[in-house]
């Protein structure tokens, strides 16, 4: 710690003695400056214990001469008596009491060297002590670094370090490390983050000066600094130590994270490629397990920093037995539980997904070809869902009188709505979900959690009460007219 006014004053053996503005004395001296100048400003940077004899100041020029040490910024006045002056000033002890800077009376047989090595004393043993706390925070964060800490380990290290509070910042703003009790800030912050753009910016959050400072990534991030009191040098230096050590974490991170990516990718042109078996079983050697079949393929178009931030938010969100997801061209592609893919995807702007009918492994080709037909009808109607099965039925609708179809829609379904009503089955919803799957039992059965024989009595059901042949193709069109624009009103 630096040196104040109050400890030199303390120091018996220099024989100082307090003349004015005691309030001030707990300023810190950055260092000492002997001068018989009556306006050495052009000669100080601020912060320095001016030393004089008063060799040529009087009753008259004292004040203007304290105020221009005032504008100077200097922690105090030394003024040597026994010499010029048999005592300070009147005026300027009254001047300086006013405007608030500290003057020690130094008595003649002090000499100012002895003022100059006490200073020079403390500020190298401060130097020594900030070298010092410099060097073991540098290890301690580096230990922290390369063992299982990892960014959050070194968040936290540093909070303790500086005696505060540090958070981690993506580029969307959001938090991915925190030291205890920091997050809350990160809302305070928003504004501030949106403004810096590179470098380092000191603002305020409430109590705290904070610190905000850029990573060195590709990918924006930034580390928030909070302490009751600005940094120091020891300070500064060990948060600029821990930027370098987030940075080259989080670099390395993602470049595995790419590695990984560009893995996943492969697997899903695997998948295109009709090669299920080799990439299911690449799966499952990778990360334990593959999403349960059949799957429905959902397909997100965007843009490519859009499309970065849906799959960052994959990769820390969802497991891989959950979820698959991989790069198709210009397509996020998923498999499993691609509903949480698609809300994710809906908070991302500038993102629209597509998703086909269900498929077995063998048959992801063609639902691919269905995801990303419907996910380009999605972009263009900018919506941030739609379905194949609705997609591939709107064609032939926009040809048909509205009034025309919904009359024939609400003949059709009428035995199968006024059965549904009585609480004897679900036999639209279940005649949906089987044109969906084209009339695949097992698939369709899987999807709607029954037994394949309950959903062929069911649609036995239907054929009864509508008079309709299930097993011809243009019964089923006709039925699945209906139910688009039923599904539409």
């Amino acid at each position: 710690m630096a040196l104040t006014l109050a400890a030199l004053a303390a120091e018996r053996p220099l024989g100082l003695r307090v003349r004015a503005a005691e309030a001030g004395l707990d300023r810190a001296i950055g260092w000492v400056h002997p001068t018989e100048l009556t306006d050495p400003q052009a000669f100080l940077e601020g912060g320095e214990l001016l030393l004089t004899t008063g060799l040529a100041l009087d009753e008259t020029t004292s004040p203007g001469y304290i105020r221009r040490l005032v504008d100077a910024g200097v922690a105090g006045l030394g003024f040597g008596v026994g010499l010029s002056h048999e005592s300070i000033p009147q005026s300027l002890v009254d001047t300086a009491e006013e405007v608030g800077l500290p003057v020690l009376e130094v008595p003649r047989k002090t000499p100012f060297i002895a003022i100059t090595r006490a200073v020079s004393r403390a500020v190298a043993a401060d130097e020594y002590a900030s070298l010092v706390r410099t060097g073991k925070g540098q290890q301690e964060l580096t230990r922290t670094a390369v063992g299982k800490g990892g960014p959050g380990g070194v968040v936290r290290k540093l909070a303790k370090l500086v005696d505060g509070w540090a958070l981690l910042l993506d580029s969307s703003g959001a938090v991915t490390e925190a030291s205890p009790s920091a997050r809350p800030f990160a809302e305070e912050l928003q504004d501030d983050f949106a403004r810096l753009r590179a470098g380092t910016l000191v603002t305020v959050a409430g109590e705290y000066e904070v610190v905000l400072q850029t990573l060195d990534t590709r990918a924006r991030g930034v580390l928030a600094v909070g302490t009751r009191e600005p940094l120091d040098a020891a300070g500064q230096h060990i948060v600029n130590t821990a930027v370098s050590l987030l940075s080259l974490a989080l670099e390395q991170n993602r470049e595995h994270v790419d590695a990984v990516r560009r893995l996943r990718s492969g697997l899903c042109d695997l998948l295109a490629a009709g090669q299920a078996e080799l990439a299911t079983r690449t799966m499952k050697s990778l990360w334990g397990g593959v999403p349960e079949a059949p799957w429905s393929v959902l397909a997100v178009a965007g843009p490519a920093g859009a499309r970065r931030s849906l799959a960052d938010a994959l990769d820390a969100e969802v497991a891989g037995d959950k979820v698959f997801f991989g790069e198709v061209g210009a397509f996020v592609v998923a498999l499993g539980d691609v509903e949480t893919v698609a809300r994710r995807a809906s908070r991302i702007g500038g993102l629209h997904a597509g998703l086909s009918d269900s498929v077995s492994t063998v048959d992801f080709p063609a639902g691919l070809r269905q995801a990303k037909q419907a996910a380009e009808a999605a972009k263009a109607e900018r919506s941030p869902l739609v379905r194949f099965a609705e997609h591939a039925g709107r064609g032939f609708l926009e040809m048909v009188d509205p009034q025309a179809a919904q009359a024939f829609s609400d003949s059709l379904l009428a035995p199968l709505r006024h059965h549904d009503a009585t609480g004897r089955g679900e036999l639209v919803a279940s005649l949906t979900c089987w044109l969906e799957h084209h009339g695949h039992w097992d698939l369709a059965s899987a999807r709607l959690g029954v037994h394949r024989h309950t959903l062929r009595n069911r649609m036995r059901k239907v054929a009864e009460l509508t008079g309709r042949d299930l097993d011809s193709p243009g019964v089923r069109a006709e039925f699945w007219l209906a139910l688009q624009v039923s599904a539409r009103t």
